[in-house]
């Protein structure tokens, strides 16, 4: 008997394919969790180029521009649990509600993404499936764990942003991303502005919302997480000495806010 199609389940990633979710310092001694939703740029062999031209898969577009160097470098240096997505923001988006038009792009700022045009339910669910829901489960699984071991858990999701975006100038160097929750946001904002070089963003160049983000709502917020989201411009860390500095920086700013929680009772 012949095998219906309907019924064969759509594969994305195949052996060769590497698996979404990065993590390092998984028992990091620290109460802060990194996440990194637009860590890498890979693309699965079955979608091959996506039909963009390679010049376009190294701009931002395709990924959050040396975030890498620098979650990998501040997870080191603050024992920090790290967790981050090594596939492209153009397969899936992993900081977008799987609802969302902008989930799957079918153009990135002025870029056309063939590839997206037209996919079938089989194929999004796949990319979901494959892609997205690891990741998130693996977030989840990490601060469940954290909770069981009566553990504290500060969420900071770390981002760069493109220094100019539809041919408009962006001044700040960094900036915080926040909705509901303050908190961290605040003592965040008041460290940065304490360095006299920074042109610093409150909640610029982006804020966070239910219908545009989805890790700090739903890993961070819905959770009763003290949580922020962080942006720091890519030109600023697009070498290693830039990704560098940033971590050594940030570094120091959170060790000093970790003594500020615990001296407010906010992390025991």
């Amino acid at each position: 008997m012949a095998l219906d199609t309907a019924d064969v389940v759509y594969q994305l990633l195949g052996e060769d394919d590497i698996p979404p979710v990065h993590e390092t310092n998984a028992a990091g001694t620290s109460p802060f969790l990194l996440t990194s939703d637009h860590y890498g740029r890979l693309l699965p062999r079955s979608l091959g180029d996506l039909g963009v031209a390679e010049s376009e898969l190294t701009r931002h577009i395709a990924w959050d521009i040396g975030i890498a160097g620098v979650a990998d470098r501040l997870a080191k240096m603050l024992d920090v649990q790290l967790i981050a997505q090594r596939y492209s923001r153009l397969v899936i988006d992993c900081n977008r509600p799987p609802a969302a038009v902008s989930s799957i792009p079918v153009i990135s700022e002025a870029t056309a993404i063939p590839r997206n045009e037209g996919i079938s339910e089989r194929e999004r669910d796949a990319r979901r499936r494959e892609i997205f829901d690891p990741y998130h489960d693996r977030i989840n699984a990490a601060v469940d764990g954290r909770v069981h071991d009566k553990r504290p858990t500060v969420l900071v999701s770390l981002h760069s942003f493109t220094p100019v975006y539809a041919g408009g100038t962006r001044p700040w160097h960094i900036g915080t991303l926040y909705n509901r929750d303050t908190v961290l946001p605040r003592l965040l904002l008041k460290h940065l502005r304490a360095e006299s070089d920074l042109v610093v963003g409150d909640n610029e160049p982006y804020a966070v919302s239910d219908l545009t983000d989805y890790t700090i709502p739903v890993h961070g917020e819905a959770r009763g997480l003290i949580t922020t989201g962080i942006e720091i411009r890519q030109d600023l860390i697009a070498d290693q000495s830039g990704q560098q500095q940033w971590a050594e920086r940030l570094a120091r700013i959170f060790a000093e806010i970790e003594v500020e929680l615990r001296a407010k009772r906010l992390v025991d």
